[in-house]
């Protein structure tokens, strides 16, 4: 009798990009990744927003009954929205709480929502750091020993007098120091990778309780997330020993000037950035119903809200070009930055009226910060990254034509005005745009240079134009992470980009890219540059920063 034959092979899902197991799913991309490409994916500035998931949250599944902890007969039907605990039915205590219905899943997907954003930070940003920091590590870990041997080099030399008794010393403190100064390296090394090895460990079980939403919520409730990259402890010093006489040594060392050099370890962003030698188009996106795109707010990865200055219009689109929301009411004759997005992602507009509006995240709320009073009017607007506050160019033409920039906090109140420079010059003639560098420095566009003054108000410098002396006339003005400053020039009709010193540096865009640039904005979070044009509706997105590989 012939033996039936079964097919024991199976199919089993790769990743798009290698033959590795498909572990993980992007339902941005629609693709399938093993654990090494999730890794790179999640890092990419191109795909960094992305929601990559465990690949069985990919499909709607049945989570697990549990049975209760009190109660291991009663199963889990209900969740204490006071307490933060899942609970049953002869769980008393929690009657008089706020109790919601555990078969629903609102609270378990609203918690696990709020520690997705956790595990990508720490995916796209804290692991990612901590491989600079543990690479710093290791090359210490190659150069230290030399670095000592020279200190005692430069000992040995000026105790000439001591010789014969300092030999036998200071082969024992060198060996001592150098085995303290790897021991403690290694300490370090062994720190961060327990660090990242219970940063790993979260992950994965936060990642292995998906289909357990009761059990994913206690770990969620006791677990302690780490809220940032492991401090390292300065080097110390080893001590003599006291077999020679101190009086001696020290009048010999006298000459010997100690330099510390031990430092807290941190990670730059130098270190993790670099510029592009060209930048690429990521996109373009079409507006309807605007005819130029002379103001940009970025309020998300993948939301900006849009002005312009002769239709008096301002929309919130996506990436699609979608409209989202439209605004008739804003003040956009002779202005032009004239909206803004706070930290809480609400937008802060200049009314037809002159008064400062704040609009809800939602859209649904509107309310007045700032009114405008009888002499001076608002001009452009925009809220710091770094604190909240409002900054505001003021402007007056009766009897005499000045401007300066005000400083209100997040309630509308004043908190300071520039108007003058170190000699009482005025600072400002016409001013357009305004923005803040990341070292605090205030940036306005003005009428024919771009003027910087620091944080208190002193100013730094103006810039006027490339070497070349072809002048400037400042349009749309943005900085970056980098502190660099860019400033779309009317004249050379391209975007240049200059240091936050006021060193000119580079044309980012010229014609071949994008034709009379008039708006910016810089997205932090993508590392992205939205360019609005004069002649035609359409936003383009570039990148010009890239980031380090690991």
């Amino acid at each position: 009798m012939a033996m039936l034959g079964f097919s024991t092979q199976c199919k089993v899902r790769q990743c798009f990009q290698c033959q590795g197991d498909t572990e993980f799913f992007c339902n941005i991309c629609k693709h399938d990744l093993c654990l090494q490409c999730k890794e790179r994916h999640v890092i990419n500035l191109n795909t960094i927003y992305h929601d990559v998931v465990i690949y069985r949250e990919k499909y709607e599944y049945i989570p697990k009954q549990e049975t209760c902890v009190r109660h291991p007969d009663k199963m889990y039907e209900m969740y204490c929205q006071s307490c933060e605990l899942p609970v049953c039915f002869q769980c008393k205590e929690h009657r008089k709480h706020r109790i919601a219905d555990i078969k629903f899943r609102t609270s378990y997907k609203t918690n696990r929502q709020q520690h997705r954003e956790i595990i990508h930070n720490i995916r796209s940003d804290i692991l990612y750091k901590s491989c600079f920091l543990l690479a710093g590590i290791k090359t210490d870990i190659k150069t230290c020993p030399v670095e000592i041997s020279d200190s005692h080099s430069e000992i040995s030399a000026k105790a000439q007098r001591l010789k014969n008794l300092i030999d036998t010393v200071i082969c024992d403190v060198k060996l001592k120091q150098k085995s303290f100064m790897m021991h403690r390296l290694q300490q370090q090394m062994r720190k961060m990778n327990r660090e990242l090895a219970c940063i790993e460990n979260y992950e994965h079980r936060s990642e292995q309780l998906a289909n357990k939403p009761v059990k994913s919520l206690l770990f969620m409730k006791k677990i302690h997330v780490p809220k940032g990259t492991p401090n390292f402890t300065q080097h110390t010093l080893i001590s003599l020993t006291e077999e020679i006489k101190m009086e001696d040594m020290i009048k010999l060392l006298s000459e010997v000037q100690i330099i510390e050099t031990a430092r807290k370890r941190q990670v730059k962003r130098e270190d993790l950035l670099y510029l592009l030698s060209r930048p690429i188009l990521n996109r373009s996106v079409t507006v309807t119903g605007i005819r130029h795109i002379t103001h940009i707010s970025c309020v998300t990865s993948d939301l900006v809200w849009v002005s312009d200055v002769n239709t008096c219009n301002i929309m919130l689109i996506n990436t699609e070009g979608d409209t989202l929301h439209h605004l008739t009411d804003i003040h956009a004759l002779n202005l032009w930055g004239v909206h803004t997005v706070n930290l809480t992602c609400d937008l802060i507009y200049i009314d037809w009226y002159g008064n400062i509006n704040k609009l809800s995240k939602d859209n649904t709320t509107k309310c007045t910060l700032i009114k405008k009073t009888e002499i001076w009017e608002p001009r452009c607007i925009f809220c710091s990254p770094s604190n909240g506050d409002l900054l505001v160019v003021m402007y007056r033409d009766d009897p005499i034509e000045i401007a300066k920039v005000s400083r209100y906090n997040d309630t509308g109140q004043l908190i300071q005005t520039v108007q003058n420079n170190n000699t009482k010059q005025r600072l400002y003639l016409r001013p357009k745009w305004v923005t803040e560098n990341r070292n605090g420095d205030v940036v306005v566009s003005d009428d024919d240079r771009v003027v910087v003054t620091e944080c208190g108000g002193r100013h730094r410098f103006s810039y006027t134009g490339p070497p070349s002396g072809s002048g400037l006339a400042p349009l749309g003005i943005c900085t970056d992470v980098m502190s660099h400053i860019l400033v779309c020039d009317d004249n050379t009709n391209a975007v240049q980009l200059i240091d936050k010193d006021g060193h000119f540096l580079s044309l980012i865009l010229t014609q071949q890219e994008i034709d009379r640039p008039v708006s910016l904005s810089y997205d932090d979070k993508t590392h992205l540059l939205w360019v609005g044009s004069w002649l035609n509706n359409q936003v383009c997105v570039y990148r010009y920063i890239e980031r380090e590989k690991i």
